[in-house]
Order: structure tokens, then C-alpha cells, then sequence
């Protein structure tokens, strides 16, 4: 592959991994004989004098050199989703025994459909998350949680959870949702309701059981839906010439993980909420990409039974979405007025709550998140966090406090993150606490946060400002203001 090559040529190593085979080099022979005796080996170098030598010739050792560093730890996470992809092929049960589908036909007014439905009780959880949860949230925070401004006055009592699996992922008129799987809550109980196309050309009676449930609905409730599910349906709706449907307000709680959980770095698929918020993790679930595959082999005349874990894969996605609908909204509401945010919530939740309520112009809450987050991480995260807090002070006008912030920060930052902070610090006490030699002294620190030609400028006009200003300043340039009256 290309890292392989690329760490090949890094290293000196030939593309097949070795290195190239050194020329023997003869030993001298006894005098008297024709035969050559083998030369000692050489005695080996320590590392310690090895590095040293390098060091002393101007040449930096292999193993310092960052692109080879980085393109190891990439092989290496490379390798690991390799084995972990293997694992969990290794581990999936044998398949069922042959049988039929585990759907029904049912009559309708517009033709025969086919149907599997179960109904979960109000006390069922998905992982840590109780399905029922769902209805216990509330249209404003959702609204702000999404940042979707139509979803304040939605009654989410009749909400429509939908997931579709495909004949492939491409989209366009040649995919085929043959699962459409709703689920909706009657009372407190979920009733998952799916839609099994058994051959191709007969989705009219299914889309116009779709068409008249969510006549019914509120809202619809995906996870990527807004730019898979439902524009693949409104096509096949157009391509069967069956009536669309009115459009629901649509709730995509991708766009909410992607937001709140974007500090995680693992990545926002539906797997890996489920494991990773909500403690879940299926075994023996189909692998995705292999289920276009098992349908086109049920059209071409094989059992059913094959398609049963299908459908248990889009029941499962279908549970989560209810599950991580009333997760999100619950810790969402914790950082409101009057609420704490409970202790032991993972700082880099905390700060992607914070810059949702940010975004969504509730300033109090992102303070609470921004403040919590602060508070439980002492690396990167806490100190964004606390960047996050002091934009919320000086919001608020209270530039004494915003600067508290930025000085906390500094004191885990490096590089180029300490750079924005001093950055940042120097706007504030050159506009908002009116302090021109402290703002000059973090102006010189914030060289790497801006352009050469920017921070020769800044730099310039403060000692411009401060040669022409009689005032009188601290003279302790590093420490943080304290409450009183401005400098003039």
C-alpha cells in the first residue's frame, strides 16, 4: 500500500520491506592456506553513542524523524481496524438454518405488503438508555440541540423514527429501499413496524403505507436521513408515480453527534454512538456492506432465513435512534438554569455541548458546559474550553473575568494553541481593559497565531499607542488583572 511505500523510501528500506543485501567482503586468508577466515564481528555500538555520532554530524537518527513517526502510528491504526474487522467477521454466528422470512403479508387498501412488527414495553433500554426516554424531551431543546429552529413547537409524543436498508449506497434511480423500517410510540411503548419488499416493482403498495403513516406523524426522527434516506424515498415516490407525501419537519441526529461528540476523534457512525454513549455493542450484527448482497440472493431464489439478521440490524438502528434521541436531550438539559451538570461527564462532551448552545445563542447554558468541561480535563480540552468561557465573559461584559480565563489557559497551553491564546489576550486588554503595556507584551508572545506581515503591524502600532500614552500601567505584564478600576 502507499504507507508502506512511503515509510519504505523514509527509511531507506527496498518496497519489499528489507534492506538492501551488502556486498561480502572477502576475509585475508592464513598464510599457507587457501581457505578465508571469518573476520570477528565488529563489537556493537551503544544507542547512546550511535545518536550521539549522528547528532555531532548534523543528521537526525531514523527513528526522530516525524513523517516516519507519524506514518507508523498511521500502519499501525490502520492494522488495528484490519484485525478488528477481522475479529468481528470471525465472531458472527453460523448462519440460521433455512427457512422462511420472518415477515407476513398483510392485505391493504392499495395491495398486499409485507410486514414484521413487534412492540418493545415502556421499560425497555437500549444499552444505558430507556427507548421511553424519547418522549420525555422537550421542542425547545431540541430546536437548540439541532439548531433547527422549526422543531420548537413539534409534539415529539408522535414522532416517526425511519432507517431504510438498500440494494447499495450510491444512491439515484437505480437504488432500491427494500426495508423501510418506522418505529412510533403508542402510549409509552415502541412499536417498530417494517416494510419488506419481497420483489423488485412492487414498492407502490409499501410507499403508500409510508405515505399515509406519516400523514400521521409529527416529524420525521433519522440518522443521515436528510442526505440518504429520504431523498432516495421522495425519488422512488416520483418513480412509481405515487402522491409525495407533505414533507415533516425532519430531526437527523447525525448533525447533532457530529456536534457534540465531534472532541471524541472516533469518528460519528451509528456503531459508534452505540457503543460509545450508550454502552450497546451488538454481536453477530451483519456487516453493512454485505446486505445488498443478501437480498439480491433472496431475489434470485434463496431462503429467507438469510434476511433475518437484516432485519434485526435496521430493528437495532431503529432503537438507537429512540435511545440517543433521549440521551442527547437529557445531558443537553443538565447544563440549563437551576440544573448542574453532573460530575464524571467526559470533558469532551462537555465542550461539544458548549458549542451548541453557543451557536444556538443560549449563552447561559454554553457557560455551564464551557465551565464543566474546564474543570474536568487539564490538556487540550480544558484549555478550549476555557477560550470557550472567556468569549461567553466577554459577551456578557465582564472583560476582567474573560482575561481570568485566558491566563488559566496559558497555564497548560504550548505552541501554537498558547500563541492563540496570547492572541487573544492581547485584543482584549488592548480593547476591552484599555492595558497597552500588557497587551504589547502578549502581542510579542502571539507570533506563531498570525502572519508575519499582521503581527509586525500589531506589534508596530502598540508601541506607537503606548510612546504616545502618559498613562499609568502594572507593571506585572504576565499576571491577570484583578477587579477594580481600569487602568487608564
Amino acid at each position: 500500500m502507499d504507507l508502506k511505500r512511503k515509510l519504505a523510501r523514509l527509511t531507506s528500506v527496498g518496497p519489499g520491506g528489507r534492506a538492501p543485501a551488502k556486498a561480502p567482503v572477502p576475509a585475508a586468508s592464513e598464510e599457507g592456506t587457501g581457505e578465508a577466515t571469518p573476520s570477528p564481528a565488529p563489537a556493537p555500538v551503544p544507542e547512546e553513542a550511535r545518536q550521539t555520532s549522528a547528532t555531532a554530524s548534523g543528521a537526525v537518527p531514523r527513528s526522530q524523524d516525524p513523517r516516519v513517526e507519524a506514518l507508523r502510528r498511521m500502519l499501525a491504526d490502520w492494522s488495528q481496524r484490519q484485525e478488528t474487522s477481522s475479529a468481528r467477521r470471525a465472531s458472527t454466528p453460523a448462519p440460521p438454518p433455512p427457512g422462511p422470512l420472518p415477515v407476513e403479508p398483510r392485505a391493504t387498501a392499495h395491495g398486499t405488503v409485507h410486514v414484521s412488527e413487534r412492540v418493545l414495553p415502556p421499560d425497555h433500554r437500549h444499552g444505558s438508555a430507556p427507548l421511553a426516554g424519547a418522549l420525555d424531551v422537550e421542542g425547545p431543546l431540541v430546536a437548540s440541540l439541532a439548531l433547527h429552529a422549526d422543531l420548537a413547537g413539534v409534539d415529539f409524543q408522535r414522532m416517526l423514527f425511519l432507517d431504510t436498508e438498500t440494494t447499495g449506497l450510491a444512491g439515484g434511480t437505480g437504488t432500491v429501499p427494500f426495508l423501510v423500517g418506522l418505529a412510533w410510540f403508542e402510549g409509552r411503548s415502541l412499536r417498530v413496524h417494517q416494510l419488506f419488499l419481497r420483489r423488485l416493482g412492487e414498492e407502490s403498495p409499501m410507499l403508500r403505507v409510508l405515505a399515509e403513516r406519516m400523514a400521521r406523524s409529527s416529524c420525521l426522527v433519522t440518522f443521515n436521513g436528510k442526505s440518504f434516506d429520504w431523498p432516495l424515498l421522495r425519488t422512488r415516490f416520483v418513480l412509481n408515480r405515487v402522491p409525495t407525501p407533505a414533507e415533516l419537519p425532519h430531526l437527523d441526529l447525525l448533525h447533532c453527534a457530529r456536534r457534540v461528540f465531534k472532541h471524541r476523534g472516533s469518528g460519528t457512525r451509528l456503531v459508534h454512538m452505540e457503543e460509545q454513549v450508550l454502552g450497546h455493542r451488538r454481536v453477530g450484527d451483519v456487516d453493512g456492506a454485505l446486505i445488498p448482497e443478501l437480498y439480491f440472493r433472496f431475489l434470485r431464489g434463496g431462503d429467507g432465513s438469510a434476511l433475518t439478521p437484516v432485519l434485526e440490524h435496521n430493528v437495532n438502528d431503529l432503537l438507537l435512534l429512540a435511545a440517543l434521541l433521549g440521551e442527547l436531550v437529557r445531558r443537553f438539559r443538565a447544563g440549563g438554569a437551576g440544573a448542574s451538570v453532573p460530575a464524571g461527564e467526559d470533558p469532551r462532551d462537555l465542550l461539544g455541548f458548549a458549542g451548541v448552545a453557543l451557536r444556538a445563542r443560549d449563552y447561559p447554558r454554553a457557560q455551564a458546559f464551557a465551565r464543566a468541561a474546564a474543570a474536568g480535563d487539564n490538556g487540550a480540552v480544558g484549555v478550549e474550553a476555557l477560550a470557550l468561557a472567556s468569549r461567553l465573559s466577554r459577551k456578557a461584559g465582564d472583560p476582567i473575568t474573560a482575561a481570568g480565563h485566558l491566563h488559566r489557559a496559558l497555564e497548560s497551553a504550548r505552541g501554537f494553541q498558547a500563541a492563540t491564546l496570547h492572541l487573544e489576550l492581547t485584543k482584549l486588554y488592548e480593547h476591552g481593559l484599555k492595558d497597552l503595556p500588557r497587551a504589547l507584551h502578549h502581542a510579542r508572545l502571539s507570533a506563531a497565531a498570525e502572519l508575519p506581515e499582521d503581527h509586525r503591524r500589531r506589534v508596530t502600532r502598540l508601541e506607537a499607542r503606548l510612546a504616545r500614552s502618559s498613562g499609568a500601567y502594572s507593571l506585572d505584564l504576565a499576571a491577570p488583572p484583578q477587579r477594580g478600576p481600569v487602568p487608564g
